[in-house]
């Protein structure tokens, strides 16, 4: 799943062809606004080809299939402050947050969250409880200044320079 976070630009070259590399299968949920920026780019299309699979990112309708295998981790990268807000808080208003927020509550299902967030958002007195909320609910973050540092707005890297790797290798052990 991935939100409308800086660096959800770089999605596709930097988590779904590393994932694929490793030998996973990848299924794709957006966010509304990620799924809109994606679109408008041809990201969708280009995510959909590289997969196999639709990229998801509106509720199906009762009795439709699900257009997606059986999930083994969630993978939530890049996590906007909103988003980890909502799966913090139980929040599911689109399709993206319920289904990891019912994975949350799954027990056995690894969930990885990216929080890609600024210094002035990690300064909200709600965000380390948004923070604590997750870890108590088994949700393997990807964390802290030694992945990376925060930036005050307009100082914030571009997505390329995202750790995609250490999202990877915290879903393997997630997994293990």
């Amino acid at each position: 799943m991935a939100s409308s976070a800086g660096g959800v630009e770089c999605l596709r070259t930097g988590l779904v062809e590393p994932a694929l590399s490793r030998g996973w299968r990848v299924a794709v949920t957006l966010t509304p606004t990620a799924a809109h920026w994606l679109r408008m780019s041809g990201e969708v299309d280009r995510l959909e080809e590289l997969t196999g699979l639709a990229v998801r990112y509106e509720a199906r309708l009762p009795g439709d299939a699900s257009p997606h295998p059986k999930v083994d981790c969630y993978v939530v990268a890049p996590a906007s402050a909103n988003t980890v807000a909502k799966l913090a808080t139980g929040i599911a208003d689109n399709q993206a947050l319920t289904q990891v927020g019912e994975a949350i509550g799954t027990l056995g299902l690894p969930v990885v969250v990216f929080p890609r967030v600024n210094a002035a958002h990690a300064r909200h007195p709600a965000w380390k409880r948004h923070i604590a909320a997750l870890r108590d609910a088994d949700v393997h973050l990807v964390y802290g200044p030694d992945v990376w540092p925060l930036y005050e707005p307009r100082e914030a890297p571009a997505g390329r320079l995202l750790p995609w790797s250490a999202v990877l290798d915290a879903a393997d052990r997630a997994m293990e």
